[in-house]
C-alpha cells in the first residue's frame, strides 16, 4: 500500500486538532497509508485560555472517538447553549440571546412573518425558542436521569484550550502520530517552489507529501517561506487587541456556572466571559486606536469587580484577515496562520476545525490531484471566512450606541462590507429564508473577479453558503437589534405577539426535568464544590 506522509509544524489546539482528526478520519482509507508527524517547539509555551465553541466541535470529538464525559473531565469543560449579548444595542444593561435551538413549525414555518405582523410586544426570540429562558434559569441541556423531553437541545462547549490540546496529544500519539519536540531551523524548497523538507535543531530532516502550517500568527511556512499574501480585513472589524485573565472559583465563585457564553459591550469593544468548572476566562477585545492597553485593563478590572487587580493578565495582539490561499503548493495553513476573526461568535477554533475536516475530505492521495483539490479547498475556506466576517460585522453595524467614538465609528457605512450591505438591503424587502442561502448572490453584490493570485485559481466573488449560520441565526440577531424597523414595507400589525403553545409546553416540561448546570457538572464529571463569593460588577 502506498504511504503518504504529512508533517504538521506547530502544536497547540490547531495542530493537535488537525493531527488527531486526520489520524481518525483517514485511518481506514484503502487508497494509501497516511503517516503523520507533528513537530512542536519545546521553547514556545502553550497558551492557557478558555474557549467557547460552536456545534461543529461535537462532530470533531465524536470522529476522533472521545467520550463526552471524558472530554469534559479532561478539559474542565462545561456546556454552552447560547451567547448572551449585553449592552450591544444600547448602553442600558439590555441583552439578547443567540441560542442554538429554534422551534420550526411543520410543514410551513411562518414564525418570523407572524412576529413581524404582530404588535411585537414579545421579543422575536420569545416566540421561537425556550433556550434563553433555560439559560437564565441556569439549566444544563441534559437531565440527570433518563431523557424524556423529546428532541434533545443543541449545545456546544466551554473548555480550557491548553488541556484540550494535551488530551488530543495523548490520543494522537497513542494511535501512531509521531511527536517531535524540536525547533524548526530551516525549510528546503523544491525547484517548483513546493516544500521538500524541514530541518530542526535536533538534527531531523523531515520530508513529506504535505506540510501543514500551525505556527499561529508567525505563519512560518505559508508566509515566511512561501510568501503567500494576507488580506487585511481590519476596516470591517476594528478590534486588534485582547487583554485576558482567568478568574478562579477558589476566590470568585458566583454560586453557579452559566450554561452560555456572555459577550458584554464596553466602551471600545467587548468582554468574553467563558465559564468552566474551575474558573471563568474573561477577555476584553478592544481597538487600540481608541483605548490604551492600560485603560483596557482598568475597564476589565471594573467589569470583574473588586479584588481582581492581583490576578495575572496578558495582552494578545491580533490582526483580522485571511491568507490569500490557505493551501499553496503542498502547504496548508490551519488555524491562526490561515486567518483570524475576533471570536464574538465563538469561532476561535471553528476555522481550524473546518480546515482539518475539509482537508480530510480533500486529501490528495497523489501529487497529480494536488492543484484541483487545493483550488476547491481554498474556495470553501475563503467562503467560510467571509461568512463569519459578515455575521460578526453585522453585530457592530446594527448597534445604536453613540456613547463613544468607537461605537459611532463602527456604524459608519464605510465600516460595513459590501456583501453584508447587499444582504441587509435585500432583507429589508423580505425576511431571511432558507432559499436565500441556496444561491446567496443578492442584488448589489459585486461581480468583479478576484485576482487569481489571491484565490489559487478560482476568481469568482465569494458567496455565503450557510456553512455555519443560516436564516434562523441571522433572524435572531437582526430582530434582537431592531432591524425590523428598517423594512421597506409596513409589516407591523395590532395582533398581540404570542408564544406558541408547543413552545410553552416544552418549557414547562424542561424546567421540571433538566438539571442545574453546576449540579450536573458536580454529579456527572466531578466538578469541585466552591464557596460562593461576591458576584462581579459586570454581571447582568
Amino acid at each position: 500500500m502506498k504511504t503518504r506522509k504529512v508533517v504538521i509544524v506547530g502544536g497547540g489546539s490547531s495542530g493537535w486538532m488537525t493531527a488527531a482528526y486526520l489520524n481518525a478520519a483517514l485511518s481506514h482509507n484503502k487508497r494509501a497509508k497516511v503517516e503523520i508527524t507533528l513537530i512542536e517547539s519545546p521553547d514556545i509555551p502553550r497558551i492557557s485560555v478558555g474557549e467557547a465553541t460552536v456545534l461543529s466541535m461535537r462532530h470533531l470529538i465524536a470522529t476522533i472517538g472521545i467520550d463526552e464525559v471524558d472530554f469534559l473531565k479532561a478539559t474542565d469543560g462545561s456546556f454552552k447553549q447560547a451567547i448572551k449579548y449585553v449592552n450591544w444595542v444600547e448602553k442600558d444593561d439590555s441583552f439578547y440571546y443567540h441560542p442554538f435551538n429554534r422551534f420550526t413549525p411543520k410543514p410551513l414555518d411562518l414564525s418570523s412573518k407572524l412576529w413581524l405582523a404582530s404588535d411585537r410586544t414579545l421579543s422575536y426570540t420569545d416566540t421561537v425558542t425556550i433556550q434563553p429562558h433555560l439559560c437564565e434559569l441556569g439549566f444544563a441541556p441534559k437531565t440527570l436521569g433518563e431523557w424524556n423531553l423529546g428532541a434533545p437541545f443543541s449545545y456546544a462547549y466551554h473548555m480550557n484550550a491548553q488541556k484540550f490540546a494535551d488530551l488530543l496529544t495523548n490520543i494522537a500519539v497513542s494511535r501512531g502520530v509521531e511527536h517531535i519536540k524540536a525547533n524548526m531551523t530551516d525549510v528546503n524548497l523544491r525547484e517548483d517552489g513546493s516544500i521538500h523538507s524541514i530541518e530542526t535543531d535536533q538534527g531531523h530532516i523531515l520530508t513529506a507529501d504535505l506540510f501543514i502550517d500551525c505556527t499561529g500568527f508567525r505563519a512560518k511556512l505559508i508566509e515566511e517561506k512561501l510568501n503567500v499574501g494576507f488580506e487585511d480585513c481590519s476596516q470591517w472589524l476594528l478590534c486588534n487587541r485582547a487583554v485576558t485573565m482567568h478568574v478562579p472559583y477558589d476566590k470568585f465563585y458566583p454560586g453557579y456556572v452559566r450554561p452560555y457564553t456572555t459577550a458584554t459591550a464596553l466602551s471600545n469593544g467587548w468582554v468574553w466571559d467563558i465559564p468552566m468548572q474551575n474558573q471563568r476566562s474573561i477577555g476584553y477585545v478592544h481597538a487600540s486606536d481608541f483605548i490604551s492597553e492600560e485603560e483596557a485593563l482598568k475597564e476589565l478590572h471594573a467589569y470583574q469587580g473588586e479584588g481582581c487587580e492581583e490576578l495575572p493578565a496578558r495582552t494578545i495582539h491580533f490582526k483580522v484577515g485571511r491568507r490569500h490561499q490557505t493551501w499553496f503548493k503542498n502547504c496548508i495553513s490551519i488555524g491562526l496562520s490561515g486567518g483570524f476573526i475576533e471570536p464574538l461568535e465563538s469561532t476561535g477554533l471553528y476555522l481550524a476545525d473546518l480546515g482539518a475536516v475539509m482537508l480530510a475530505e480533500h486529501f490528495p492521495y497523489s501529487d497529480e490531484d494536488m492543484s484541483v483539490l487545493s483550488q476547491r479547498y481554498n474556495r470553501i475556506m475563503s467562503n467560510q471566512f467571509y461568512e463569519v466576517l459578515d455575521f460578526i460585522n453585522m453585530h457592530y453595524c446594527l448597534t445604536k450606541r453613540t456613547d463613544t467614538e468607537f461605537w459611532r465609528e463602527v456604524q459608519k457605512p464605510e465600516r460595513i462590507n459590501d456583501r453584508l450591505k447587499a444582504k441587509l438591503e435585500f432583507w429589508k424587502a423580505k425576511p431571511p429564508t432558507s432559499a436565500d442561502f441556496e444561491d446567496q448572490f443578492f442584488p448589489g453584490m459585486s461581480f468583479q473577479s478576484i485576482n487569481e493570485s489571491n484565490t489559487g485559481g478560482d476568481n469568482r466573488p465569494s458567496i455565503d453558503t450557510s456553512g455555519i449560520w443560516n436564516n434562523k441565526n441571522y433572524e435572531f440577531i437582526l430582530y434582537s437589534m431592531g432591524f425590523e424597523n428598517h423594512f421597506n414595507h409596513h409589516w407591523q400589525g395590532s395582533i398581540p405577539a404570542q408564544t406558541p403553545p408547543a413552545i410553552q409546553r416544552r418549557f414547562d416540561m424542561a424546567r421540571n426535568s433538566l438539571a442545574k448546570h453546576d449540579e450536573w457538572l458536580k454529579k456527572v464529571v466531578g466538578m469541585k464544590e466552591f464557596s460562593e463569593a461576591k458576584k462581579p460588577v459586570g454581571w447582568v
